[in-house]
């Protein structure tokens, strides 16, 4: 049978490993999709540099137009990043029938619920496994293979760069600018890490996982982000010393009065297996009503790993191309007509635990003041972990655990907090989560 004929746009790490995955494993992939799947062109900025894969017999261009255009190419592979160019051509290509693989988180976080509904009118497809968590299947695996379940939550190390500094701090006690310098230096973390460490990155993913998940358009607007920079090896180690990880988590819950969608620096039970995933790998929790908690685990990135995305994304399309549209799997998991509209909820509504850091006048009666201010908001203590004085600078640190608690009663009564005068510094506050 003749091969399927594919154009990929861009020719970077994600898209050479495309090249040398189909390459290599050919054989295989053509029996699993039924068709061989042949790169018949590319385009790329300096078509001219030596790369990692053998382009010989890919027709290059610097003009992805050219190969959105092809009359030859039937599935357009988009590898090339960036939103707004990005999401033109996949429209481009949409409107020419032609189905779309892409690694583009941004893309579909922003501008998904446009693309699926023009891709469901045009009776084609939109894969996107490899724009969340790399080579995880984790798409496929709560679109299907959960889809029996109603999903109640999920979290997951969706960042691995934001992963890497947190266990170097951990592990290491380094402070966070010393790793993230490191980071960098590794090609972990780009020279402007504000995606990475701000968590904007694991956002855009949570907004996907989310709507998959609970059947919601696709709100990346409403995902509340926090990120890790302020986050000091004192309070990793304190975590440590109360048998809690921090890690940089993206959360979805659903709950009776909405859906919470939050990524922030978390504290976790060491005990949990999410808790021990390290370095530069990725992590998904899910809870499904049926099956119990599954997790799934693996590299977040990279040329191969998110090329093993990219082509069972093409080997599903592959296998689809003759089927009826109204048959396929559903690109957020429910039919367009059955996404709910039920709300997300404003961060201040979420309830979670704490742990707070203050650093406070040596003083008597402090403690005390403190503890009076969150008993008139509602706030149960857990735990609480006093450090030596200082009697030199007559200082003193104080860690707390609360219980649960309503975020916006937490907001006021830090605020009322740090009005006493015994506080030198604001106070430190991250969520907690059992999981």
């Amino acid at each position: 049978m003749t091969p399927v004929k594919i154009g990929i746009l861009g020719l970077g790490t994600v898209g050479c490993g495309t090249v040398n995955v189909l390459a290599r494993n050919g054989t295989d992939i053509a029996g699993r999709a039924g068709r061989g799947i042949e790169v018949v062109a590319a385009a790329a900025r300096d078509i001219e540099r030596e790369r990692d894969c053998d382009t010989s017999g890919i027709r290059l261009t610097t003009d992805p137009g050219v190969v959105v255009d092809d009359p030859e190419v039937e599935v357009v592979v988009e590898l090339m990043g960036g939103t707004e160019t990005a999401r033109d051509l996949v429209l481009r290509a949409i409107d020419a029938g032609k189905h779309v693989v892409t690694a583009n988180k941004a893309m579909i976080a922003l501008y998904g619920n446009e693309i699926f509904e023009r891709a469901h009118a045009r009776g084609v497809m939109v894969a996107f496994e490899a724009a969340v968590a790399g080579g995880i299947p984790i798409i496929k695996a709560i679109r299907e293979g959960l889809a029996g379940n109603r999903i109640e939550w999920l979290a997951g190390i969706i960042n691995g760069t934001g992963n890497f500094i947190l266990t170097e701090m951990r592990d290491k006690g380094r402070d966070f600018e010393d790793v993230l310098a490191e980071a960098q230096s590794l090609g972990y973390a780009e020279a402007d890490p504000t995606f990475d460490v701000e968590g904007i990155d694991a956002a855009h993913k949570l907004a996907i996982l989310a709507s998959i998940a609970f059947g919601i358009p696709l709100q990346f607007d409403r995902v509340a982000v926090e990120g890790i920079s302020g986050i000091t090896r004192e309070d990793v180690s304190f975590a440590a010393e109360l048998g809690y990880r921090i890690k940089h988590l993206g959360i979805a819950r659903r709950m009776d009065n909405g859906y919470e969608l939050r990524v922030h620096p978390t504290l976790i039970p060491e005990r949990r297996l999410i808790a021990n995933v390290d370095g530069v790998m990725n992590a998904v929790l899910v809870q499904g009503d049926a099956v119990g908690p599954t997790l799934y685990y693996g590299a977040g990135a990279g040329a191969e790993a998110t090329a093993s995305a990219v082509v069972a994304d093409l080997v599903d399309v592959v296998r689809a191309l003759t089927t009826d549209p109204e048959n396929r799997v559903p690109h957020l998991a429910f039919q367009p007509d059955a996404l709910s509209d039920h709300p997300v909820l404003a961060m201040e509504d979420v309830h979670t635990s704490f742990y707070l850091r203050l650093r406070t006048q040596d003083r008597p009666g402090v403690l005390a003041d403190i503890t009076r201010i969150l008993g008139e908001h509602g706030i149960s203590i857990e735990a609480i972990l006093q450090r030596e004085p200082d009697p030199q600078r007559g200082e003193a640190t104080i860690i707390m655990l609360t219980h649960a608690v309503r975020e916006g009663a937490m907001n006021e009564a830090i605020t009322a907090v740090e009005a006493l005068p015994h506080l030198l510094t604001p106070i430190t506050r991250i969520r907690m989560e059992a999981l």
